[in-house]
C-alpha cells in the first residue's frame, strides 16, 4: 500500500541501535540509519504507540554514513553488527546518547553524569571468543538478523587474529555438531574449541596444533583433548577461565573496566569488598590486592571454581567466595562491608539485592552492566536505598554494534567521602 511507504526525518537513536523519527504523530524506528539522515522506508510494524520500517533508500545521508566493509552487513545478512555504516566517533558518541536517554527516561534522573564514550582497542578484531551455529549443510556461521537461518560464514571482521586463525583451522562437518564456539587468550595465547554436540557417538578428533578441545552436552562439559580451561591476563593477572565460565570478549575492555572499577573505589587495606556475580573474579581479586577482604558471591559453579584456583595459583588468603544466587547468598550475610562491586546479568540487580546492599553499609558501589535499560531502572532503587549517582563511565567493549559496557559509581548520601580522588573522576 502506498501509505505504507513514506518519508521520514530521523532524529534520534534508540536503545537496540535503530533509529527514530515521527510520521504522523507516531514514532518509527528503522534499522541500519542514522540521526540527522532524511529516508524513504517502509512500514513493517505497527502498534499502538510506534511503528518500525524498513530502510528503502537513504534521501539525505549523514556525514558519518561510510561503506560497511563486510559483505554479510545488512538488512539480509549476518545480524551481528548493527552499526559498520556508522563513523567509529560517531558510534562512541551515539552510545553516549544512549545511556543517557535511557537513565533520563527510565531512571528519572534529570541531568545524567555520562561521560564521553571510552574506546579501548582497535574497532575491528577485538573479540577472544566467537559462537557459531551450524546449517542444516553442516557449516558453520552466524545467524540472520531476526531469524533462525544460518549464514555460512568463512572470516569475520570482528575476531582477534588468534580468532580468526583458529577457525581457519577448523573442519568441523559432522552430522552431530549443533554448536561452535571458539575462545582465545589474546595475552597467554592459549586456545579452546567447545563442540555442542547432541547425545552421544562423537566422532574421532585430530588436531595438529595447541588446543583444548571440549565436548559440550546437555549433561555438561566434557574435556577429550587439553585441558578444561584457558587462562588470560589482565592487568597483571592470570585468570583460569573453563568452558562453562563467562569471560568479557574484549581483553583490553576487561582490563580498562578492572582499572575503572579500581579508580571508582579506591580500596584500602583495611576494608572489605563484596564482588557480586563475580564470575571468574575479574573485579574481585584485583580489588583484593589492596582490600583487607574480598566476598565473592557467583551461581555459576565453573566460574567460582575459576576463581578460587587463581586465588590459589596467587596466594591470596583474603577471599571468601559463596556459590548461589547473590540474593538469596546476601540474606545469609551479616558482617558490615564497605565497598561492593556489581556486574549482574542482564536482569540487573533488583530491589531486593539493592536493599541488602545498603543493609551491609556499602557506602560506594560500582555497578558494571551491559544493559543501560536495566542499569537505568535500578537507578529508582538505588535512590530510594539513599544512593547517588556520581559518575557513569561507557566503555566500549563491542565496537561496530550498539551494545555498550558501563561502569557506574554510586556513593551512600549520608558518606560522601571520595578522599583525595574524588576530582579524578571527572577529568
Amino acid at each position: 500500500m502506498q501509505d505504507d511507504r513514506f518519508n521520514l526525518e530521523l532524529t534520534g537513536i534508540a536503545h537496540g541501535g535503530e533509529a527514530f523519527g515521527f510520521h504522523q504523530g507516531k514514532i518509527y524506528f528503522v534499522a541500519y540509519a542514522i540521526p540527522g539522515e532524511r529516508v524513504f522506508v517502509e512500514k513493517i510494524e505497527e502498534r499502538k504507540k510506534w511503528g518500525r520500517a524498513r530502510l528503502l533508500e537513504v534521501l539525505r545521508p549523514s556525514p558519518d554514513r561510510i561503506e560497511p566493509p563486510c559483505q554479510l552487513f545488512g538488512l539480509e545478512g549476518c545480524g551481528g553488527c548493527q552499526w559498520q555504516h556508522i563513523r567509529y566517533e560517531r558510534q562512541l558518541a551515539l552510545k553516549r546518547e544512549v545511556v543517557e536517554d535511557q537513565l533520563r527516561r527510565l531512571g528519572g534522573v534529570r541531568q545524567p553524569p555520562v561521560k564521553s564514550t571510552m574506546p579501548v582497542s582497535e574497532p575491528w578484531g577485538y573479540r577472544n571468543s566467537v559462537r557459531f551455529a551450524v546449517a542444516p549443510d553442516g557449516r558453520t556461521g552466524f545467524r540472520r538478523a531476526n531469524s533462525h537461518e544460518v549464514i555460512p560464514v568463512e572470516s569475520c571482521m570482528l575476531l582477534h587474529p588468534r580468532l580468526a586463525e583458529l577457525y581457519d583451522l577448523m573442519d568441523t562437518s559432522w552430522p552431530g555438531l549443533q554448536s561452535l564456539t571458539l575462545r582465545v587468550g589474546v595475552n597467554t595465547g592459549e586456545a579452546m574449541v567447545i563442540l555442542g554436540v547432541k547425545g552421544e557417538g562423537w566422532p574421532e578428533i585430530e588436531v595438529n596444533v595447541p588446543v583444548s578441545i571440549i565436548m559440550h552436552t546437555e549433561k555438561g562439559y566434557y574435556p577429550v583433548i587439553g585441558s578444561s580451561y584457558i587462562t588470560e591476563e589482565v592487568a597483571g593477572i592470570r585468570y583460569r577461565i573453563s568452558a562453562g565460565s563467562f569471560f568479557q570478549v574484549n581483553t583490553p575492555g576487561a582490563e580498562r573496566l578492572v582499572s575503572l572499577v579500581k579508580e571508582f573505589l579506591d580500596p584500602t587495606p583495611g576494608q572489605r569488598v563484596l564482588d557480586a556475580y563475580s564470575g571468574v573474579g575479574l573485579f574481585g581479586l584485583a580489588l583484593a590486592r589492596d582490600a583487607a577482604e574480598v566476598v565473592g558471591i557467583e551461581d555459576n559453579p565453573h566460574a567460582i571454581e575459576d576463581m578460587a584456583q587463581t586465588a590459589a595459583s596467587l596466594g591470596m588468603d583474603n577471599i571468601t567466595l559463596y556459590e548461589g544466587p547473590v540474593e538469596e547468598v546476601l540474606q545469609t550475610l551479616d558482617d558490615s562491608v564497605d565497598l561492593a562491586v556489581a556486574d549482574p546479568p542482564r536482569s540487573g540487580l533488583g530491589k531486593g539485592v539493592v536493599a541488602h546492599l545498603r543493609r551491609l553499609g556499602v557506602r560506594r558501589l560500582a555497578y558494571v552492566s551491559c544493559d543501560p535499560a536495566t542499569m537505568a531502572r535500578d537507578t529508582k532503587e538505588l535512590e530510594s536505598q539513599g544512593y547517588a549517582l556520581e559518575v557513569v563511565q561507557p566503555v566500549d567493549l563491542f565496537p561496530q554494534t550498539f551494545h555498550v559496557e558501563t561502569v557506574a559509581l554510586w556513593v551512600a548520601k549520608d558518606k560522601l567521602d571520595f578522599g583525595e580522588n574524588r576530582s579524578e573522576l571527572w577529568t
